[in-house]
């Protein structure tokens, strides 16, 4: 894999209030060459400053504000913060993902926004938790649907933990979306709902075989919550992650 092992910043997001600056250099100290951002709109220029200074990519970048905002003045920021990749990580009524209406609807909404990012030189993403899993709508999971229903321009971050506990067979689910998926978000846990995360490779996610299911995709660690020292995760995870690279 050539693309660097990325991290989703909202596993530090209460150090991150504390100190940006500090925990983004502990977080290459560890090894990190990418970030995904989840408000691109807080200081974007410090933001990109303290990045490029310690030699982080952006990977991509969550960005519920363009449901909430102007979308000029996001599309703005997510430029100064310097990625094309631009995910929905929710915000759209769980219940939209139980009928093939309200798939019909979303797909409608992301395709708009599509739209809009494109006259920025960008891209929309989708980033689904269990929600877009365990429904069935015409025999398949909702995500499966719904990705039938997207312009070509929009892609999936598949968040490969929330489709396990979903019911998806994720291997199985990434090969048959592997054209729509760009972004993988890689965690690991018991694999129910409620229990905190635990360190990529110290769950029962079955890693290595994800991986291998999409192997051009950008690998972003998340732990929504940790029991243990999230930044120790942070490193075991990504220690296991280089091990597999070099295996």
């Amino acid at each position: 894999m050539t693309r660097p092992i990325s991290v989703q910043l909202y596993t530090v997001r209460d150090e991150l209030a504390a100190d940006r600056d500090s925990v983004l250099r502990r977080i290459a100290e560890i090894g990190y060459r990418a970030v995904e951002p989840y408000d691109p709109t807080a200081d974007p220029e410090g933001f990109r400053r303290v990045a490029d200074d310690l030699g982080l990519t952006v990977s991509s970048t969550h960005a519920y504000a363009l449901l909430s905002q102007e979308p000029a003045q996001v599309f703005d920021a997510i430029a100064t913060v310097g990625t094309d990749k631009v995910i929905i990580p929710g915000g759209i009524a769980e219940e939209e993902f139980t009928t093939r209406d309200g798939l019909a609807r979303t797909a409608d909404l992301l395709n708009t926004l599509g739209e809009q990012a494109a006259a920025y030189g960008m891209r929309i993403g989708y980033h689904n938790h269990w929600w877009e899993i365990e429904p069935r709508v015409d025999g398949r999971h909702a995500i499966e649907v719904l990705a039938d229903l997207l312009a070509p321009q929009v892609f999936l971050e598949i968040d490969t933990y929330w489709a396990a506990v979903g019911g998806a067979d994720v291997p199985a689910l990434l090969g048959r979306l592997s054209e729509r998926i760009e972004a993988l978000h890689v965690k690991d846990g018991p694999g129910v709902k409620g229990e905190p995360h635990v360190a990529v490779g110290a769950g029962v996610m079955p890693v290595p075989g994800i991986l291998a299911a999409a192997p051009g995709a950008w690998r972003i660690v998340e732990l929504d919550e940790c029991a243990t020292d999230v930044f120790a995760a942070l490193a075991d995870s990504h220690a296991y992650l280089t091990s597999l690279e070099s295996s």
